[in-house]
């Protein structure tokens, strides 16, 4: 008997060390909303550059989360190229994020594809989970002020007046 009291004494101390030395998961309490701040990010892009949100004050962000397997996404780049297009000169930032792919696949894609605009890369989808991505393509449009004011689920024809007017009104 004393020794399985001692033996589950010593079961309960070695669950209790391994619960206290674990690494913590990281909690994701900023989650992107309408109507509140965007979640800040710093992010490298493909070429390396450094890519911050708050740099981008005074400019709308179209920030869109993707991936190089995803079909619907493949169908929605020509129109955020076309958009991206448009916008040049405008105080406008088009941001891809690339979601839960390798970013090796990158340059081939963009290439076939005959895209432009930045793609961040997002080490273990940080900036997904900031957001509460559950799938792609999702887009946020956040304005100058750093305020998300639209967010949407799914491809849009990004050309299509109607969705253009997403963006124009908070340019």
């Amino acid at each position: 008997m004393k020794h399985k009291g001692l033996i589950l004494v010593i079961v309960i101390a070695v669950c209790l060390a391994v619960a206290l030395l674990l690494p913590k998961e990281k909690r994701y309490e900023e989650i992107a909303a309408v109507g509140k701040p965007a979640p800040v990010f710093e992010l490298k892009d493909a070429n390396g550059n450094l890519w911050k949100l708050s740099d981008l004050r005074g400019k709308v962000v179209f920030l869109n989360f993707w991936a190089t397997w995803c079909t619907t996404c493949k169908a929605e780049a020509p129109y955020k190229e076309a958009l991206f297009q448009k916008m040049q000169g405008r105080q406008f930032q088009m941001l891809g994020i690339l979601f839960r792919d390798d970013p090796g696949n990158l340059p081939a894609y963009y290439k076939m594809h005959n895209l432009s605009f930045p793609a961040l890369i997002s080490p273990d989808n940080e900036a997904a989970k900031l957001y509460g991505i559950t799938g792609v393509p999702e887009t946020f449009i956040i304005d100058k002020n750093g305020i998300v004011r639209e967010k949407i689920v799914g491809p849009l024809e990004w050309s299509d007046p109607k969705n253009a007017a997403l963006i124009e009104k908070y340019l």
